[in-house]
């Protein structure tokens, strides 16, 4: 199994490589292919400031004097060493500007899939054990109605009632404790619909097989039963789901910082755009790229840890063999 498993990794692991690279190189074309040069535009736009040896040498850094493919593989073997460039609008390294405002993203990412999982897991286990009335009637209805809601409706909703009506928070103090956790609500509700959609559909079952009974029989625990024999197997799929979710949470992260006032990577692409400072935008689409990739990586690193059923050479369960 180690030996199988370490094969596997390796395998996982060269593939996310790869796929990094094709994205980079995907977004490196695009860029490439626009009309005119939008670099050298951008460079000589009195509004930026630039003098005509700072445009010589920004030019000769990205190398646009020479031809494309030229240009792709010295902007692969910087990406290699960690190099992103330079922005063209205040002239720092773009890793640097990346790093400044990447902790404030990833923490209301992570904080919004805190609040996705305790919502869906909260919204499983009450499915199984409440009675049937809210279990299976009310409850069930949570994850469509938390689906058809967008998370800047819920943003501004919540900005309403408990900043401006409650006073928990202040709009001014977008980076304090409560604000990012109403943040972080607002973003991981449509989330957690997903998930627990996925884990209801699941958890309902592995309820209806032959060992699940036999558990019951022998009088285990509602909570006990839940924990130790329904939800791990139904955890593979979940994990699928929130690999799969991370897209969104990203792409989340961008609205809801922009209706919170937060500074992340939100406001840096929108600053981006605007100043057509193609280097930070570059840099954020690979970076958006590697987290979407390591997640999932993660993900298919995880199943057969989770599940031994799972055949490491196609990653698909085997059938139950013997349950009970």
């Amino acid at each position: 199994m180690n030996r199988d498993y370490a094969k596997y990794a390796v395998k996982r692991i060269l593939q996310a490589v790869v796929v990094i690279l094709l994205a980079y190189v995907f977004t490196f074309v695009v860029i490439s292919v626009l009309p005119g040069d939008p670099v050298t535009n951008t460079l000589r736009n009195p509004q930026n400031g630039f003098t005509e040896e700072e445009i010589g040498r920004i030019v000769s850094y990205y190398g646009l004097d020479r031809p494309v493919y030229v240009q792709l593989g010295e902007s692969l073997s910087r990406l290699v060493v960690g190099d992103l460039g330079v922005s063209l609008r205040s002239g720092l390294p773009v890793d640097r500007l990346i790093g400044d405002v990447l902790g404030s993203t990833l923490l209301l990412a992570g904080s919004a899939l805190a609040v996705a999982l305790v919502l869906a897991f909260a919204i499983g286990f009450g499915t199984r054990y409440l009675p049937k009335r809210y279990g299976q009637g009310v409850l069930r209805a949570f994850p469509s109605l938390f689906l058809s809601v967008p998370n800047f409706v819920i943003g501004l909703v919540l900005i309403t009632v408990f900043a401006f009506q409650l006073g928990l928070f202040r709009v001014i103090d977008s980076e304090g404790g409560w604000a990012t956790f109403f943040a972080a609500v607002a973003l991981g509700i449509p989330v957690s619909a997903q998930v627990a959609e996925v884990l209801i559909a699941n958890l309902d079952h592995e309820a209806g097989q032959e060992y699940a009974s036999v558990a019951r029989s022998r009088g285990l625990g509602q909570a006990r039963l839940f924990l130790r024999h329904l939800l791990k197997p139904s955890s593979l799929p979940v994990v699928t789901v929130i690999a799969l979710t991370v897209g969104e949470l990203l792409g989340g992260a961008v609205i809801t910082e922009q209706i919170f006032g937060r500074t992340g990577i939100g406001s840096l692409v929108e600053r981006s755009v605007t100043t057509q400072d193609l280097p930070v935008l570059q840099a954020v689409v690979t970076l958006a790229a590697v987290i979407f990739v390591v997640v999932n990586l993660v993900a298919d690193l995880a199943y057969p840890l989770l599940d031994p059923r799972v055949r490491l050479g196609d990653a698909k369960p085997r059938e139950r063999e013997d349950v009970s």
